[in-house]
């Protein structure tokens, strides 16, 4: 008899709100601007396809890959 395992789905949505509940902000200033994830200092065994955010608007953005939140923490 299989053993139940959770979909796929089900199993990024807990990828996921664990991430949200485990990756602290991470604040950017104008000059890293524009915006875009992965960070140039994020481990290789993290990466994921580079993702251009829009921060300037509301001043945060989230990564929809890997649920990283991104603060903009100063004016130009």
């Amino acid at each position: 008899m299989p053993i139940p395992t959770k979909s796929p789905i089900d199993q990024a949505e807990a990828v996921a709100a664990d991430q949200h509940t485990a990756v602290q902000p991470r604040e950017i200033a104008h000059s890293e601007l524009p915006l875009f994830c992965p960070r140039e200092d994020t481990t290789l065994w993290s990466q994921h396809p580079r993702v251009y955010l829009p921060i300037e608007k509301d001043g945060d953005a989230l990564c929809p890959y890997c649920g990283t939140r991104f603060i903009l923490k100063d004016s130009p």
